[in-house]
């Protein structure tokens, strides 16, 4: 199928044909096996062929024993192996968060020049992924919906590549909890300014200071490093200006779950494996869509929200088919602060004014 039908590999494995090379040569050291006198090792391209094809459907292990004729067993530990594998190969290339001044500015320079939102460092969410109740945990892992699940936390920059995620607490656990026990929060909210997020900054056009930030839905309190939208309630004119421009920035998180998601159908499965190696699974599947958008960043144009000429939505691809659950939110725990308020206030009225207004903005709040 590689060498005669790249189209059909490609829908096979996930991953273009050039860059199913780059993995395999890149982990086959890690994975390959010596070859005894009673039996012959799998050979590191099968290994990885087989736990690609998993994280593309969420076949079974009996399922993937017909297709490539390895003992259920075996494949459960193959999969663990390649996951690993990838994951020590990949994992400090793909995703790591920004620890300098300079990588930040140019995330937020991305998401001013694409998403028209400026001093934005990235878009957080979480989502369910559904899990076999765990072994000897109760409820400990069933969520608002009443299925078991894991949570897939993540800061998305705005090419839809994911900056950090924190992936395996428990389905019962919310938005607020998970990111307030997060080393995210700790270090954007650190006094030190251990992430070195760039200094307070005029926005384009004005002459106030503004801090740099990331964006989130109203699961997340408010401060000076994390802006949400306004409630629904008694909104004013720059209120609800302020939470389209949101809401254009936080598509990007949106749909890279949605990409994520359709991309590697496993994680739309009920997975039956225990809670490490789902971590693992989760994991590499958000690795490879990474090396997916650093490659190929073509490759997910058709699956993605575009916008029409006059601005209005075209729904991606993703959006047609099953998607991953939000995380229960519970905004008692996250009440945000005093100064993120008046910092979002002050942004309202910016978007509103001459100098951070856009033309269409107006007709897309009708």
């Amino acid at each position: 199928m590689k060498t005669e039908d790249e189209k059909a590999f490609f829908n096979y494995t996930r991953l273009p044909r050039g860059l199913y090379d780059e993995v395999l040569r890149r982990v086959e050291g890690r994975i390959e096996k010596k070859d005894t006198w009673y039996r012959k090792s799998l050979p590191p391209g099968l290994k990885l062929s087989i736990t690609l094809r998993h994280l593309a459907c969420g076949d079974n292990y009996p399922s993937l024993s017909y297709n490539f004729r390895v003992a259920p067993n075996t494949i459960s530990l193959i999969i663990n192996e390649v996951c690993d594998a990838i994951k020590a190969e990949f994992a400090a290339e793909v995703i790591q968060c920004p620890t300098t001044t300079e990588e930040w500015t140019a995330i937020a320079e991305q998401f001013e020049k694409r998403w028209q939102f400026p001093h934005c460092c990235g878009a957080l969410d979480g989502k369910h992924v559904a899990v076999t109740c765990p072994w000897n945990t109760g409820s400990e892992y069933r969520n608002y919906k009443g299925f078991f699940s894991i949570v897939l936390m993540a800061l998305v920059d705005a090419d839809y590549k994911f900056l950090w995620i924190d992936v395996g607490s428990d389905g019962s656990s919310n938005d607020a909890s998970i990111y307030n026990g997060s080393e995210l929060k700790e270090g954007l909210e650190s006094p030190n300014n251990i992430f070195n997020l760039p200094e307070e900054k005029s926005l384009p056009g004005d002459d106030v200071p503004v801090p740099y930030y990331i964006v989130g839905d109203n699961a997340f309190g408010i401060n000076k490093s994390l802006m949400n939208p306004f409630l629904i309630r008694n909104m004013e004119h720059h209120d609800r200006i302020f939470n389209y421009r949101l809401s254009r920035a936080r598509r990007v998180v949106e749909n890279a779950f949605g990409i994520l998601a359709h991309k590697f159908r496993v994680l739309l499965r009920t997975m039956n494996q225990r809670p490490g190696t789902c971590r693992k699974i989760i994991t590499t599947c958000v690795i490879l869509h990474n090396l997916i958008r650093l490659r190929y960043p073509a490759t997910h144009n058709n699956m993605m929200d575009l916008e029409e000429q006059n601005l209005n939505v075209i729904p991606g691809a993703w959006r047609n088919d099953k998607v991953l659950l939000d995380v229960y939110h519970e905004r008692a725990r996250n009440t945000g602060t005093q100064e993120g308020r008046q910092i979002r206030r002050y942004l309202g009225h910016y978007f509103t004014s001459k100098a951070g207004s856009v033309p269409w903005q107006d007709k897309m709040i009708l």
